[in-house]
């Protein structure tokens, strides 16, 4: 578990007119957009987690096909937000109710004790928001060096990318305005944000994200494309500028 750095952009603001005094727990928020293909596999997943008591809030980004009826068929909320996934969780935060809010993407997983861990963590003073270590699925034979670069550039720069599933408390979430309104590097720009505050608990239990996205645009492509946008984001290109290049 290491270190804090900082960092200075504005984040918009978003509304703490929720009583942060009264939460308890973990609550999930999933950002979606056409997954029709993944739900019943992501609908499986987070029912282990609704039935040990998490808040599940599964959040629509207006699309275009079955996803959130299949969701709510299964009995699960889906809050309809308009596309964005910093918009979407936004969205989410404003309707939950836990103490920590965990933001998991829908093509990852949770490692067994997720909500255990969270909030252990949480509980630790100095810890005001973390991480989870990183595994990609897939049959790349790259993927678990891409996995153990990822997480120790996470361990020296404190910051996360959003697949290792970031967490942090509600209130300090509210307090800092969410996630900034950018169509790229939100979950960067959060943890630039949230550093200045703690340095991140970095769990070494795993979240698995799927590698469908490296296959489908080739591993090492994909590796220059990612690595090169956080250089250029590092260097002050907006991130509108970068969200048309990517």
């Amino acid at each position: 578990m290491l270190n804090a750095e900082g960092g200075s952009r504005p984040l918009v603001s978003l509304s703490t007119s929720i009583s942060v005094s009264d939460s308890t727990g973990v609550s999930v928020i999933v950002p979606f957009y056409n997954e029709q293909a993944e739900m019943p596999a992501l609908l499986a997943h987070l029912t282990h987690w609704q039935s040990r008591g998490c808040e599940i809030l599964l959040v629509d980004g207006s699309s275009q096909d079955d996803s959130a009826h299949i969701a709510q068929q299964h009995g699960f909320k889906v809050i309809q937000s308009n596309k964005g996934r910093a918009l979407q969780m936004n969205a989410g935060a404003q309707q939950a109710n836990g103490k920590v809010l965990v933001f998991l993407h829908a093509d990852s997983r949770l490692p067994a004790e997720a909500d255990q861990q969270v909030l252990q963590a949480i509980e630790q003073q100095y810890y005001r928001w973390g991480r989870f270590n990183l595994t990609i699925d897939g049959q790349a034979k790259m993927f678990p060096v891409i996995s153990w670069l990822i997480n120790q550039r996470s361990r020296l720069t404190s910051v996360a990318t959003g697949d290792q599933a970031i967490f942090v408390r509600r209130d300090e979430f509210l307090r800092l305005g969410g996630y900034p309104q950018q169509p790229l590097m939100e979950d960067v720009e959060l943890c630039l944000r949230l550093k200045q505050y703690s340095r991140p608990a970095c769990l070494t239990s795993r979240v698995s994200t799927s590698g469908r996205r490296w296959q489908q645009q080739g591993v090492w492509r994909t590796i220059f494309l990612m690595w090169r946008l956080r250089w250029l984001y590092w260097r002050g290109v907006s991130a509108t500028t970068l969200a048309e290049y990517y």
